[in-house]
């Protein structure tokens, strides 16, 4: 039996003026944390402006039972060229979910952002979530030691990088399928290359969130992951970037946009405390 009920979500932030927001709907299951910002899987007119957007089945089974949903009106909003995103206080509820302008099955990527906080070195952060269903599809972090890694579906690599600080720092990710290769790439300068998980295929129709982790194994999100601090500028390709193009965009010269996420014109959707701010 699904049980549905049509309500209209509002954020506890500020729309941002600069933006033209979207009205979506979207299912979620009652029993268990929302997957919000997942790719849509079908839509269906509800009104003018209006589209059922659904990111998981209407039926499910947990324990035996069948799952019920509630169903309800989501606004998103494009684009934050100039903009920073704050996330001022630990929070188990404050995020932001990013929509990707195509499918994320990816056998390469090239991640980047511009990021700063002034938690301290010994506290874990969550700095990049795409999950699906039952996998931790591709999740960044800053581990309780200090380095920066990367997982993807089961154990990650880590790295010893300069440290995350209240001044902001320009961090890319880079790993494609055929040799494994990956990196990071700190203010335009590449670690060393570590081999990860050749072969890999990451799966498609996920959720994607900034600030929170979004793993249901932990029993929805934890406060004492969070992230605290700014992020802007993020930016993400399906094929790895040259040097000479992370560097081009470390020092804000331009490059080809993101065909999975472009700053300037991302779709996202904004829950809790976060704020958008103008890049001063």
């Amino acid at each position: 039996m699904v049980c549905v009920r049509i309500s209209h979500t509002e954020s506890s932030v500020t729309q941002p003026s600069h933006t033209r927001p979207i009205v979506r709907a979207s299912v979620e299951e009652l029993t268990s944390w929302p997957v919000l910002g997942g790719k849509r899987t079908g839509h269906e007119a509800l009104a003018s402006g209006t589209e059922l957007a659904t990111s998981r089945t209407t039926t499910q089974h947990q324990n035996g039972k069948k799952g019920c949903f509630l169903l309800k009106l989501l606004t998103s909003f494009l684009g934050l060229t100039d903009k920073v995103l704050v996330f001022p206080y630990e929070t188990d509820f404050s995020f932001v979910a990013l929509i990707p302008q195509k499918e994320m099955g990816l056998r390469a990527f090239t991640l980047c952002m511009r990021v700063a906080t002034e938690l301290p070195e010994e506290r874990q952060i969550i700095l990049f979530a795409y999950r699906t269903a039952d996998y931790d599809e591709l999740n960044m972090w800053r581990e309780k030691d200090g380095r920066i890694s990367f997982y993807m579906s089961g154990d990650g690599s880590f790295f010893h990088l300069p440290p995350l600080t209240t001044f902001r720092t320009s961090l890319c990710l880079t790993w494609e399928s055929r040799t494994g290769l990956a990196a990071f790439w700190v203010e335009g300068r590449r670690s060393t290359y570590q081999v990860y998980k050749p072969g890999h295929t990451i799966r498609p129709q996920g959720t994607v969130l900034l600030g929170q982790d979004p793993d249901k194994h932990l029993g929805g999100l934890e406060a004492v992951q969070s992230f605290v601090g700014e992020m802007t500028d993020l930016n993400m390709w399906d094929f790895v970037l040259s040097r000479s193009m992370i560097q081009a965009w470390h020092y804000g010269h331009k490059v080809p946009k993101g065909n999975i996420f472009d700053w300037g014109t991302i779709e996202y959707e904004l829950n809790g405390n976060v704020m958008v701010v103008d890049d001063d």
